[in-house]
């Protein structure tokens, strides 16, 4: 893999900057459990997780013919009270320090919509990245490429000129759409032009290490 050309570093959210299994899955579940449905089983799990939101509630309310009062739910619920579940990966503001001090674009391309700001200033990051486009800002999600040819678009960039990390099917096949690298992040069993199981791995690759 040939990576002196890139320009730009651009990372998923949800099981790559953070692992945000439980709060997902505390999230979901809640919803369920208003409408007298069982928590998530495993698969439902792994679809929503790469889901948007309005994916996953038409992939779990499909008798629904109507899905306003679910809406109305998670409106009520929130996912303020979920943020707290989530885990920051070990090693990413450091990573992110040094990719600024390489002169990298930092991205982040994620089919979260109206929560991805809020998770950033949480946790104090909102200023680590250059360019935020979720699901919110494009037409087509991931698996779609429109995120990344967004930020392309935005920096006047060459798809061999992003470097994508993501940890699912989605982002696989999102990358593999807009013709970027794409290296999997703790997921062996995709395809990638490379494997990375940290961030320290991440900076390895990049030549990036202190």
């Amino acid at each position: 893999m040939e990576l002196s050309k890139v320009k730009a570093v651009v990372f998923d959210c949800d099981g790559v900057m953070f692992d945000t299994a439980l709060s997902n899955r505390k999230f979901y579940d809640e919803i369920l459990d208003a409408f007298g449905k069982p928590e998530l089983t495993e698969e439902q799990f792994i679809n929503v997780h790469m889901m948007t939101v309005t994916a996953a509630i038409e992939y779990l309310f499909p008798e629904f013919g109507d899905h306003l009062p679910v809406y109305d739910k998670i409106r009520s619920i929130g996912y303020a009270k979920f943020i707290p579940y989530m885990q920051r990966e070990k090693g990413l503001i450091t990573l992110l320090g040094r990719l600024k001090e390489e002169g990298f674009i930092r991205g982040v391309a994620t089919n979260r919509t109206n929560t991805m700001e809020s998770v950033l200033e949480d946790n104090q990051m909102t200023a680590m990245f250059e360019t935020v486009v979720t699901a919110a800002d494009v037409k087509n999600p991931k698996p779609a490429p429109d995120q990344l040819q967004k930020i392309m678009d935005k920096f006047d960039l060459l798809p061999e000129e992003i470097l994508f990390i993501g940890d699912s099917e989605y982002d696989r096949k999102a990358a593999l759409a807009a013709g970027t690298w794409f290296v999997a992040f703790k997921n062996m069993g995709l395809e990638a032009h490379a494997h990375v199981t940290s961030m320290g791995e991440l900076a390895g690759l990049l030549n990036i290490n202190e």
